[in-house]
């Protein structure tokens, strides 16, 4: 059975899944790609918006009459997902 996820790897899922995206991504497909209910989603961009770990903007489409919204990770979040990466190497290479 496949154990639950902690709060930093939900977090670090949701930026590695904006930043393989190029940077950014539809709210949707952050959903889909970080395998979470949209109220969870949610309750985790609020906190990183806070932290300003990402931005929510609107972008602007030809077609469209509305503007479409993306998250887009910011250079913050970016460093977190660098960081996160040493300390899991870290704690690997001790079999932790």
């Amino acid at each position: 059975m496949a154990t639950r996820r902690s709060r930093l790897e939900l977090v670090f899922d949701i930026l590695l899944a904006i930043q393989n995206k190029g940077g950014k991504i539809k709210p949707t497909h952050l959903m889909y790609k970080s395998n979470l209910s949209h109220k969870l989603l949610n309750g985790y961009l609020e906190e990183l918006l806070q932290k300003e770990l990402i931005l929510l903007e609107e972008e602007a489409v030809k077609k469209k009459k509305r503007p479409m919204k993306v998250v887009r990770i910011t250079d913050k979040g970016l460093s977190f997902l660098a960081e996160f990466r040493r300390m899991r190497e870290f704690t690997d290479a001790f079999g932790l």
